[in-house]
């Protein structure tokens, strides 16, 4: 039986932040790889954020303008698969030679999907 050292990255994410998400994952994928880590699993919408608590105003039959301007900071953080921020995650899977598992909010167009990414040892998004 083949055995695999795996770390489970449970962390929260900036909210509203990619930039600083992705500066945090890449700590904590330098912290995983230091342990030896040759797959690294990150949360559910690490990158975008859970938007726990978060109504977007919307309540049954009506949507009120200050959750328009949430969903638009949520939409905003969310990212383009594939993109600049994909291929920057793919270098932290290169950079451990790991593979790597992260949850994204992902956008096209004005819809929002909860995507799962996954990367190889060479940064090369599979699946």
């Amino acid at each position: 039986m083949t055995k695999l050292r795996v770390a489970v990255i449970q962390a929260g994410s900036t909210l509203f932040d990619t930039p600083a998400t992705l500066d945090r994952m890449e700590a904590h994928c330098e912290a995983a790889a230091a342990q030896g880590a040759e797959m690294v699993v990150f949360p559910e919408a690490y990158i975008g954020g859970y938007p726990k608590g978060l109504t977007f105003g919307a309540v049954l039959g009506s949507r009120f303008p200050e959750g328009r301007n949430d969903y638009l900071r949520y939409w905003k953080s969310a990212i383009a698969v594939p993109g600049p921020e994909t291929e920057r995650i793919g270098s932290f899977a290169a950079k451990m030679s790991a593979h790597l598992v992260v949850g994204v909010i992902e956008r096209e167009g004005a819809t929002l999907y909860c995507t799962a990414l996954f990367f190889g040892p060479d940064g090369g998004a599979s699946g």
